[in-house]
């Protein structure tokens, strides 16, 4: 008589999802306080040229699925040159940041998902890497910057999706503490702080940083 043994239901493993979220790089519409301290035309020319290395270093990893998230809506399918293989297109919607964010959370296949920036000079693959490998024993996990707010964050999405947007102040000091408090009781990881470029100070760090690579 053969014997009965008992088999463990599989475990689906989802895909990891990775957010970039932009903004059309338009005059008045993208980097308005670096603009006002730079000018315009650098401030614009700088962001194109970050969301371009942005979504070129992390659109290729296989590790992950990459979507770019844009506003104005009717602008996701910005042109991004040389355009990046394997990318998705959502538009971000109406709202402030926080709801803009959670609409990306909820909409998306299941699966772990983690939101970035598109002004981070400093991003690389392995700090993507390290955050997807921190929402595996975790709810959430977030990427603290120098201004009290932060460049990532990331869902388990399991068994649902949280809520931590409400009340944050955004453009603020208060942003990451804000958000700490919603997901208080949640098990959470820090990532690495990096900065975004909002000021002419961050932006001429970067500048000497990008001359010392490449000079002899």
């Amino acid at each position: 008589m053969a014997r009965l043994v008992a088999v463990r239901p599989r475990r689906i493993a989802f895909a990891q999802h990775l957010v970039i979220m932009a903004k059309s790089p338009v005059r008045g519409l993208v980097k308005r306080r670096l603009g006002r301290e730079i000018g315009d035309v650098a401030a614009i020319r700088f962001y194109r040229s970050c969301l371009s290395h942005t979504v070129l270093r992390l659109a290729s990893d296989p590790r992950w699925q990459t979507v770019l998230a844009l506003t104005p809506d009717q602008d996701v399918a910005l042109r991004i040159s040389p355009p990046p293989r394997k990318l998705g297109r959502l538009p971000q919607g109406s709202g402030d940041l926080g709801r803009r964010m959670q609409r990306l959370f909820e909409r998306l296949p299941p699966g772990p998902t983690i939101i970035v920036g598109s002004d981070l000079p400093g991003i690389r693959p392995a700090h993507v890497a390290q955050a997807f490998k921190g929402l595996a024993r975790a709810d959430a996990v977030l990427g603290p910057a120098p201004d009290g707010g932060y460049w990532l964050i990331g869902l388990r999405r399991s068994p649902n999706v949280l809520a931590p947007f409400a009340g944050v102040r955004w453009s603020s000091a208060h942003a990451l503490a804000d958000t700490l408090a919603n997901l208080h009781g949640k098990r959470i990881v820090l990532a690495p702080a990096l900065r975004d470029v909002d000021i002419s100070e961050a932006y001429h760090d970067e500048r000497v940083s990008a001359e010392r690579l490449i000079s002899p």
